[in-house]
């Protein structure tokens, strides 16, 4: 049996990777993360196959991971995540009736995805939980990828259930929590009682980050054009903030990176606001008592204090710093908030 479990992530901006050992007290011994040039990869999806084998290469040996067999996690909008019920049976017949139960609430025809149930509560026969249901291809094309970087996928899982492992550890006993992960393109929301998921929600918002901003900015300098129009580019600077724009080799106007707009965070706020609000409706005495930021995204300028001023409850950050422990200084700052769901993906084997 191998003594760690490393827990990957193919995102947008890079791969990432943590390993945590196997045990009653897991904890981190390597990590790390390695950028990804434009375009490369976006939502759980893959266009440039060698840049991201290339990457997870440099990852493995620049960060000292030793195990080479993975927990890969996905995140996307294009999957589907939403509360389902159903007849009381046994794990495999679930199963196997999982397909003919759920194709009328599927966007692809049964034989085409990749179906999962996450139990959460019976009664009366039935069982209630989540329904999680994921393109095939997509997955396929994921696995086939990290397996040219000669490494194994022992399970697919789904990043917002990493995001509940690892918040699990920080929350009291029969405390219900709200984890948000702002992601730079991917974001999503999990709300965890006693270290099961209640509730998933994808959320449709980009936060633009520094990091991004900077990589999108150096494209533009370079090459006179970016992967984003520029008109959006320009957006997301704020008037108030805004430095004196400067010019790319072919004449193309450059903003500084300063943050998203103000339009932005109202609609980011606005969209976190209602899905706690859905939430709260339907949760009964199972009420949300506090929130916890992760992901880069939640670093960005205006992003906490545009959140904690649309939530009535508590709001802090949560990074991989506050879930593990490690003999090594762990990162904080953008890189501890990214961490976090990544150690999730290991501790759901490493327990």
């Amino acid at each position: 049996m191998a003594k760690t479990i490393v827990g990957l992530e193919i995102t947008e901006e890079g791969v990432r990777a943590a390993e945590v050992t196997v045990g009653r007290s897991p904890s981190l011994v390597a990590w790390g993360s390695v950028p990804l040039p434009p375009g490369a990869a976006k939502d759980s999806e893959i266009f440039d196959v060698d840049a991201v084998v290339l990457a997870l290469r440099q990852l493995w040996s620049r960060a000292g991971i030793k195990n080479r067999r993975v927990t890969l996690g996905i995140g996307s909008r294009r999957i589907l995540v939403r509360e389902y019920t159903t007849q009381a049976m046994k794990p495999e017949l679930l199963k196997q009736a999982l397909p003919f139960q759920v194709q009328d609430l599927l966007p692809v025809p049964a034989d085409q995805a990749v179906l999962d149930f996450f139990p959460t509560a019976a009664h009366d026969g039935q069982v209630s939980g989540l329904l999680v249901a994921a393109v095939a291809e997509t997955v396929e094309q994921l696995v086939s990828t990290v397996a040219k970087a000669k490494l194994t996928v022992d399970v697919v899982d789904l990043a917002p259930f990493a995001l509940a492992r690892a918040v699990s550890r920080v929350a009291a006993p029969g405390e219900t929590v709200a984890a948000l992960h702002l992601g730079d393109h991917t974001s999503y929301a999990v709300v965890v009682r006693d270290g099961i998921p209640q509730f998933v929600r994808i959320l449709p918002v980009d936060i633009v980050t520094e990091a991004v901003r900077n990589r999108e900015l150096a494209t533009l300098a370079a090459d006179g054009e970016s992967s984003i129009p520029l008109e959006e580019v320009l957006e997301t600077v704020p008037p108030s903030d805004a430095a004196p724009a400067r010019r790319s080799r072919a004449g193309g106007r450059i903003a500084r990176p300063a943050g998203m707009s103000e339009s932005a965070l109202t609609a980011l706020a606005t969209s976190l606001h209602s899905t706690l609000a859905f939430y709260a409706s339907r949760a009964g005495e199972q009420q949300v008592t506090r929130v916890l930021l992760s992901g880069a995204g939640a670093a960005a300028p205006g992003v906490m204090d545009a959140v904690a001023s649309s939530l009535p409850l508590p709001v802090t950050f949560a990074g991989a710093a506050e879930v593990i422990a490690s003999k090594r200084d762990l990162p904080g700052g953008d890189d501890g908030l990214n961490l976090l769901t990544t150690v999730g993906l290991a501790l759901g084997e490493a327990r």
